[in-house]
């Protein structure tokens, strides 16, 4: 077995047993991080890493230093967001696995740990949940702001890992207005109550045309939760994602203002930069 195979069998989980921590007393699994924000849907489909890579994204362009960990073990997208399909992972001479990193994000996804883009992940939850706690410490983060988790779809192993694991500054719930998908979303609002995650508030996200408008309001009235905005229905998101290049980063004034707005709400729940008393783009 050469070094590199024994490297990825160490992240794939078979390592040795975990010592896992409790939402009552989380571990603190990223120090390294002054803020961590978790972005959640209990619904696949709702465009909840499409939110995660532009909320990163307008992060980065005002100068906060941004991590982005896709924990979406078994459809992991943001590679392809950020043009970084081909990343694949490299240790540094520290024997630590180096982020990837594009339009000012660094970013580490299981995506990366396969040999082809469509190898399938066929893991039991205990070694995925595993895997996910081996690329928050052995990858070379450095200091960062903000640490954005893109969670995968539901309420299961992954999201009470995260929950046990790091000390969540806040989390973001993202749902699409119709009713099929607001009645799983209540599931994850309900979650991050009961593993007491504060949440930051509530994303409508692909908001009007044929899916209508308004259920993501609604869901924060209800849940008396912030509702941090309604980003369109709009051709040209899908797009920007597909080819590897967000619309926050790349679109018309317009079509970031959206995601400024929530990032302009989001910092509220934020802990401003050490030694300065104020948040990083204060003043932007």
């Amino acid at each position: 077995m050469s070094l590199e195979d024994d490297k990825r069998l160490k992240l794939l989980g078979l390592g040795g047993a975990v010592p896992y921590g409790s939402s009552e007393r989380p571990n603190n699994r990223a120090p390294w991080a002054r803020n961590v924000v978790v972005v959640t849907s209990g619904k696949g489909g709702v465009g909840k890493s499409t939110v995660a890579v532009n909320l990163a994204s307008v992060f980065a362009q005002r100068d906060w230093r941004v991590g982005l960990l896709d924990a979406d073990v078994y459809g992991p997208s943001v590679p392809r967001m950020l043009s970084l399909e081909d990343a694949r992972l490299r240790w540094n001479d520290r024997d630590r696995i180096e982020c990837a990193e594009n339009f000012g994000i660094k970013v580490m996804s299981v995506g990366m740990t396969t040999p082809t883009r469509d190898t399938p992940l066929i893991w039991r939850a205990s070694v995925s949940t595993s895997a996910m706690i081996q690329l928050l410490e052995d990858v070379d983060w450095g200091e960062l702001d903000v640490l954005i988790v893109d969670m995968p779809p539901g309420t299961g192993d992954t999201q009470l890992t995260m929950a046990q694991e790091l000390q969540v500054t806040a989390g973001v719930v993202v749902t699409t207005p119709q009713a099929v998908a607001t009645d799983d979303v209540r599931r994850a609002i309900r979650m991050l109550q009961q593993v007491r995650i504060p949440i930051a508030g509530i994303v409508e996200n692909m908001s009007g045309g044929v899916f209508g408008s308004g259920g993501g309001r609604t869901l924060a009235e209800e849940y008396s939760v912030p509702f941090l905005g309604e980003v369109p229905l709009d051709v040209a998101i899908r797009e920007s994602s597909d080819v590897g290049k967000p619309i926050a980063a790349v679109g018309t004034e317009d079509q970031k203002r959206p995601y400024q707005r929530m990032v302009d709400a989001l910092t509220a729940s934020l802990a401003p930069i050490a030694g300065e008393g104020k948040s990083p783009h204060s003043g932007h």
